[in-house]
């Protein structure tokens, strides 16, 4: 029991490291570095200031915040989808189907890299905000901050997966994770209040990652504690949790469906 503990804990960060490097071994390390730097760059800039242009400079925080944490989807979307469906477009699939391994570990362990690696993302976007629009972080609980960041991460990161299963039968798989990602931008509050959203759009919003992950940093922020925003990061990390065992069991799925009609890598 323990020897077979091991070895799937072995699988999982060796499936996670190497699925990580397989996905960004054609990029050079000034490209990646540009899309941690300026990408999180460009996102705040271009939100903030169009949404002070629109409702005045003293809301600047809040689109500072928001679409800071919301970045949290750049790897939980793309990266994790990615990771997912590389199998398929790498013509390794069949060698997934066919190995003994364990399928949760294999599966769940596409997406740990992207939980640290879209943390460090939005920790980047919080920086630019701090030093272009002075966010102010001196009544903030920085290390629930940090938590919060964190559990955001895996939330999306967790729809990521769920949307990689999704991969693995479409061939549409960047317009499905765009679309994702700009409605996340819509629903999340981001850029909206959710008060100010219809019954139905916020009814939408609480049932996607990010809502309560972006609620949560602006209530620490404004002083709020850990214990305040605990029932929303318990919902956040409940939520993500959903989201990958629904994810695990289309894989599950699929991977019989494949087998059975002797389709492994376009059914």
């Amino acid at each position: 029991m323990l020897h077979r503990l091991v070895v799937n804990v072995r699988l999982f960060l060796q499936g996670a490291l190497l699925t990580y490097i397989a996905l960004f071994h054609w990029l050079q390390p000034v490209t990646y570095l540009a899309s941690k730097i300026v990408m999180p760059l460009v996102q705040i800039l271009f939100w903030t200031m169009l949404g002070t242009y629109a409702t005045g400079s003293a809301s600047a925080s809040f689109y500072v915040i928001g679409n800071a944490v919301q970045l949290a989807a750049v790897n939980g979307i793309y990266g994790v989808t990615m990771s997912v469906g590389g199998d398929r477009w790498a013509g390794t699939l069949p060698y997934l189907f066919g190995s003994p391994a364990n399928r949760l570990a294999l599966f769940s362990g596409r997406g740990f890299m992207h939980v640290l690696d879209g943390t460090l993302g939005v920790i980047m976007a919080f920086g630019w905000g701090g030093l272009l629009f002075g966010l102010d972080l001196s009544h903030t609980d920085l290390p629930a901050l940090a938590l919060v960041i964190l559990v955001t991460t895996f939330s999306t990161s967790g729809l990521g997966l769920f949307l990689g299963c999704i991969s693995l039968v479409s061939i549409e798989t960047m317009f499905i994770n765009n679309t994702m990602y700009f409605l996340l931008l819509l629903f999340s509050g981001a850029n909206i209040p959710l008060a100010s959203m219809p019954g139905w759009m916020q009814a939408v919003s609480w049932c996607l990652p990010l809502t309560r992950g972006i609620a949560s940093a602006r209530a620490l922020i404004d002083g709020a504690t850990l214990a305040d925003v605990s029932p929303m990061l318990l919902g956040e990390l409940a939520l993500g949790s959903v989201y990958i065992l629904v994810g695990y069991s289309l894989f599950r799925w699929f991977e019989m469906q494949a087998k059975r009609i002797g389709r492994l890598e376009g059914f």
